[in-house]
């Protein structure tokens, strides 16, 4: 039986994890292995559960005791539920709850950058993506359209906030992925990767050039929304690709970007 708590005074400190800490704070840096993040909804909790993740607690909306949050509450049955009604749970937490329901959950150690690329032919490497939305997206694409991992460069946003988790719909938990360090190009080529720039430079190859689907192993480079990769970036890599464009249209967001990258190099091209 879960141990159902109705929620009678904001200020309990059981509920600083959803109510008074920063995602920053959640992650904390100093100590990562204390380290906790929120999973929103019954499909994004699940799925973290089944990656193996550990439940700390878990608040969610009354109704959907019985309703979407059953299946999840008949799992986690050793951990506090704290419930109420929406509009003291929106209260509460500052924003609406996707299908009435948040678990706050252990992170895990990341791997280095050397033990995700191991047997892997097709990798994104994320350069300064700092927007959650774009990142969830992103990461959504990747676990869909036959990428292997994704590394993160430390300006990005963590694929664990809230939103980012929320946005890939729970594939955070389904593709690997880690953050490397400032300047990893070098260490990802060491490992037999060539690396392509997603960049709108003229001296490009276009994307369906049949030397990118041919090699055995690519790192899919992508830049943050507006600036893009650096010239220094670009010029490192061993090719610039572009999308082609049409009407005008000078350019993609990069998580719709992501999604066209993806599907054309991505490991079912290659009939896997």
């Amino acid at each position: 039986m879960n141990n159902i708590i109705e929620i009678t005074d904001f200020l309990a400190p059981e509920l600083d994890v959803y109510a008074r800490l920063t995602e920053v704070q959640l992650l904390n840096r100093e100590f990562p292995e204390k380290g906790l993040f929120i999973a929103e909804s019954p499909k994004v909790i699940e799925r973290a559960l089944d990656a193996g993740y550990e439940p700390v607690s878990c608040l969610m909306e009354k109704r959907h005791i019985e309703g979407e949050g059953k299946q999840i509450l008949a799992r986690i049955k050793d951990v506090p539920v704290f419930c109420a009604e929406f509009d003291i749970l929106t209260q509460l937490t500052g924003f609406k709850l996707t299908r009435g329901m948040l678990c706050a959950m252990k992170r895990k150690p990341l791997p280095s950058v050397r033990e995700l690329c191991k047997n892997k032919r097709r990798i994104v490497i994320l350069d300064k993506v700092m927007n959650p939305t774009n990142v969830g997206a992103i990461i959504r694409s990747a676990a869909a359209l036959g990428m292997d991992a994704v590394i993160l460069t430390p300006g990005c946003s963590d694929p664990l906030y809230r939103r980012a988790a929320r946005v890939s719909m729970g594939t955070v938990f389904q593709i690997e992925w880690t953050f490397s360090a400032e300047d990893s190009l070098d260490e990802i080529k060491a490992l037999g990767f060539k690396t392509v720039a997603m960049a709108l430079k003229d001296n490009s190859l276009s994307i369906n050039d049949p030397r990118l689907t041919d090699e055995n192993k690519l790192a899919v480079i992508m830049g943050t929304e507006g600036d893009g990769l650096s010239d220094q970036t670009i010029s490192d890599c061993d090719f610039t690709v572009k999308i082609p464009m049409y009407h005008g249209v000078d350019s993609l967001n990069v998580a719709a970007a992501s999604a066209v990258a993806f599907y054309q190099l991505g490991n079912k091209q290659n009939g896997e």
